[in-house]
């Protein structure tokens, strides 16, 4: 079967993928279009590791990410994810609901998504999120779409966007698994980088080449 990196990476002497763990901390994803699906999938593709686990995800969103992006897809869900959604009003909400959930030990990971830059949205707010995540070892994301890169204490911050999809295996007119350009611009205990992610059964796979001439060809 065909390597993916093959296809990521035409003609690179070397890929290098490394599997990607979700740190119970807070994280920022940060989409980079309004219209863009990506920054979902590169979270669900980092909550894969919690299938078959008794307790659920916390997906909550204020109004304007639900009239703008969507509500959660269950058939698009890695198979096995429990899902318990919030539909919040207020950026103010759903960051109360985040850290309330953070107290409890009745949820595996927690995930919000706030439109915009809210004065809620401050790094006080950020800070509380990232200690309590991190004093209950419970994963934090936060999407965030139509928003700056403000003053935040996230221990990692992403910017997602789509990159075009691997070719089917039986249909190589049909689009096949997602790939997702992935810049990790600011992080804590491990050094910033850009890759080519995408999910497969060992979860979100990061992968990079050391011909850097090839590797701007593919993501551009």
């Amino acid at each position: 079967m065909q390597n993916p990196s093959d296809t990521v990476f035409p003609g690179a002497d070397r890929i290098t993928e490394t599997v990607y763990p979700l740190d119970a901390t807070l994280s920022e994803l940060f989409a980079t279009s309004t219209l863009d699906a990506a920054v979902t999938g590169f979270a669900c593709a980092q909550l894969a590791g919690f299938a078959g686990d008794d307790r659920p995800v916390l997906w909550v969103q204020d109004r304007l990410s639900r009239r703008e992006a969507g509500r959660p897809c269950l058939a698009g869900l890695p198979h096995g994810l429990k899902l318990l959604h919030v539909m919040a009003n207020r950026p103010v909400d759903v960051l109360w609901a985040m850290e309330e959930a953070l107290y409890s030990a009745g949820v595996c990971a927690v995930l919000g998504e706030i439109w915009g830059d809210p004065p809620a949205l401050d790094f006080t707010a950020t800070k509380r999120l990232a200690l309590r995540a991190e004093a209950k070892a419970v994963p934090a994301l936060l999407i965030r779409r139509a928003a700056t890169p403000n003053l935040s204490a996230a221990r990692q911050r992403w910017r997602i966007g789509a990159l075009p999809a691997l070719s089917d295996p039986y249909d190589n007119r049909a689009p096949g698994a997602p790939l997702w350009q992935a810049d990790l611009f600011r992080a804590r205990g491990r050094a910033p980088g850009a890759w080519v992610a995408r999910q497969d059964a060992r979860g979100l796979v990061l992968s990079h080449t050391t011909q850097h001439d090839v590797a701007r060809q593919a993501i551009a």
